[in-house]
């Protein structure tokens, strides 16, 4: 399997797999490069907006994904193990709503199973399926703790992502190396004060 970072650039596919892009997407990006001050119709921007509206898709690939259908699958052999599941540092990739600036950052997502545990590239997917949409940070870092809660129905989530927004580092106020981080904690890492001292300690926050 091609890992998506990896797979081919349109110009390097055979016509026929390329995607369609409707005329009216095409256009727009042609009117946002003449608005910026350059020439659609020159070399070097002729496939750009064909290109665009394909790299957008891809970006978006979340609309068209259920983050639930990852957890539908659990595993219940797990040798008597009730303590905190853990993946830390997953990278992950967004767009906010707001500029469709690139939000990059990392996620931390926990949780203390009950009755059965669940792969962990579940975890992984979940974040991404929620991520690959327009987004804010805060609701992303819900979006992926109820899902995980509602889901595997365990004693306690944890999630805490830390993301760099291009539309304050690249742009607005340009203070680049500003990171902001939210965390969702639910379960008896809400409740209880030491599960929560603990799933943060081993997440290193």
């Amino acid at each position: 399997m091609i890992d998506e970072h990896d797979a081919p650039d349109e110009g390097d596919l055979p016509a026929g797999e390329a995607a369609v892009v409707p005329e009216e997407v095409a256009a727009a990006v042609r009117t946002l490069i003449r608005w910026a001050g350059d020439d659609p119709t020159r070399e070097g921007l002729v496939d750009t907006p064909r290109r665009v509206a394909k790299a957008w898709k891809e970006y978006c690939a979340g609309y068209a994904d259920d983050p639930a259908r990852h957890l539908s699958r659990v595993f219940e052999e797990v040798g008597g193990y009730d303590e905190i599941v853990l993946l830390k540092d997953i990278p992950f990739q967004s767009h906010c709503e707001h500029h469709m600036a690139p939000i990059i950052g990392k996620a931390h997502i926990a949780y203390l199973p009950k009755d059965h545990v669940v792969g962990i590239s579940k975890l992984a997917r979940v974040l991404h399926g929620f991520a690959r949409r327009l987004q804010v940070q805060e609701r992303l870092t819900a979006e992926v703790a109820d899902c995980i809660w509602d889901n595997l129905k365990p004693q306690g989530v944890a999630v805490v992502i830390e993301a760099s927004h291009a539309c304050m580092t690249a742009r607005g106020v340009r203070t680049p190396g500003v990171s902001m981080v939210t965390s969702r904690m639910m379960g008896v890492f809400r409740d209880d004060d030491r599960s929560r001292k603990e799933v943060l300690a081993l997440m290193g926050c």
